[in-house]
């Protein structure tokens, strides 16, 4: 019988860890060691913890405190497709807008030629620019973090090797103040047994 049916609560390891790189390194690990990526979330925004939380607090405070706004991991690969994503997608859409626009008109073949590479080299630029926005934001928050005291990883856990081995990859990535805490179905923290 797992731990989570026991204890009738979501159990978690949750770690603090001072730079983006650790925590990097111990959501691959945890990624590679069986752990699903619906298992692990990270801090929310500095805005809504405020708004949720108030001012006044410690990232310890936040670890246990089943109110903590949290986000879903997103991988640096799927930010990288996304910043493409946006590139090729202005590239390509000015492009074959404006070919359309001009053959409508009756231009020449040349001049759709011309205005398509010129359009979409525009529409790309535009992509970079917001793709540069996307991997701007990304890098402010987690500056904004590590300026509040550090990051925080929860790792849903669904029985004791899983905790053991959750605790075990935060510790070997610097993770500190690692521990595992559950919370009831209603989201309240709930008793540790110590059978558990």
């Amino acid at each position: 019988m797992s731990t989570q049916s026991k204890a009738g609560a979501v159990r978690e390891a949750v770690g603090l860890f001072g730079n983006s790189d650790a925590l990097q390194g111990a959501i691959d690990e945890l990624l590679s060691s069986g752990f699903d990526r619906a298992d692990l979330s990270l801090l929310g925004s500095e805005d809504a913890i405020e708004k949720v939380v108030g001012h006044a607090f410690k990232r310890t405070d936040l670890e246990d405190n089943p109110a903590t706004p949290r986000g879903v991991y997103v991988s640096p690969d799927a930010v990288g497709t996304a910043e493409g994503g946006l590139i090729s997608a202005l590239a390509y859409v000015g492009g074959v807008a404006t070919a359309g626009m001009i053959a409508l008109a009756g231009g020449p073949l040349s001049l759709i030629v011309v205005g398509a590479g010129l359009a979409g080299g525009a529409g790309g630029l535009l992509g970079a620019g917001l793709a540069k926005i996307v991997g701007d934001a990304r890098a402010a928050d987690i500056h904004s973090h590590l300026n509040a005291g550090g990051l925080l990883l929860w790792v849903r856990t669904w029985n004791l090797d899983d905790e053991r081995r959750a605790v075990g990859i935060l510790a070997k990535h610097s993770g500190r103040d690692i521990h595992v805490h559950a919370q009831s179905a209603s989201g309240a923290p709930a008793p540790l047994s110590p059978a558990q």
